[in-house]
């Protein structure tokens, strides 16, 4: 899978190359610099190891995590477990977020899409006074 150009840096300049392509609970695949993601990992493996909730989210995060390095193309080898997960298969989009991308079905994305400009997802919690 090929990062678009004008994210490359941003992506791996804090993490001298390194990248973590893991998997998200809502189907698609989270791609960090190193850097941003060792945090994360660190609080998920704080989790209670008993309780279940708490165990399928370590699995998700913890067990599909893998650490990658862009090739001198700008590319990176997805895996065949992660493109199984998130449905890759040649179209992808990449979504910012800020400090990490999700990386989406294009299908997917467009069905997240949907349900966000209908109106159906709603604000967050705490956020019923935010305006643009």
């Amino acid at each position: 899978m090929a990062v678009p150009v004008r994210h490359r840096e941003g992506l791996t300049a804090p993490a001298a190359g390194k990248l973590v392509l893991t998997a998200h609970p809502e189907g698609c695949l989270l791609m960090y610099p190193l850097s941003a993601w060792e945090p994360i990992r660190n609080q998920v493996m704080t989790f209670p190891s008993l309780d279940r909730t708490a165990s399928v989210w370590k699995r998700l995060l913890i067990g599909f995590a893998e650490e990658h390095t862009l090739d001198a193309n700008g590319r990176v080898l997805l895996s065949p477990e992660l493109r199984k997960f998130a449905a890759i298969d040649k179209q992808v989009m990449f979504v910012g977020q800020g400090t990490h991308f999700e990386i989406w079905n294009v299908a997917a994305w467009d069905a997240q899409l949907k349900s966000l400009t209908s109106g159906a997802a709603g604000l967050p919690p705490g956020t019923e006074t935010f305006t643009l």
